[in-house]
């Protein structure tokens, strides 16, 4: 059985248990299929961050960058950013980045 959350993502309802702790899993964002293992949300950021493997292990933070800019979108005053703008291409808030996607 599948649902649809807010945010138009395909969730599926079932009665699973993490394979790491054990913990009861009502809902995923995938269906199982019995191949590989299932984790609770904490398991997964757990593997995730612990992994130094397949992904690339932990990222850590994300370096953040602090200017004065304005979005083209809506004129919003922007002060940080996961980037250093070039001055290449414009820059957008959050939200119209969004509504641009």
């Amino acid at each position: 059985m599948f649902d649809q959350n807010a945010g138009g993502r395909q969730m599926f309802q079932g009665d699973w248990e993490c394979s790491d702790c054990g913990a009861k899993i009502t809902e995923l964002p995938f269906e199982p299929d019995g191949s590989r293992p299932i984790y609770c949300r904490d398991c997964h950021q757990k593997q995730r961050g612990d992994s130094g493997g397949e992904r690339g292990g932990s990222r850590g933070p994300r370096q953040m960058f602090k200017g004065d800019w304005e979005c083209k979108g809506c004129g919003t005053k922007i002060t940080e950013l996961p980037f250093e703008p070039d001055g290449s291409k414009p820059i957008f808030c959050r939200d119209c980045y969004k509504s641009q996607r």
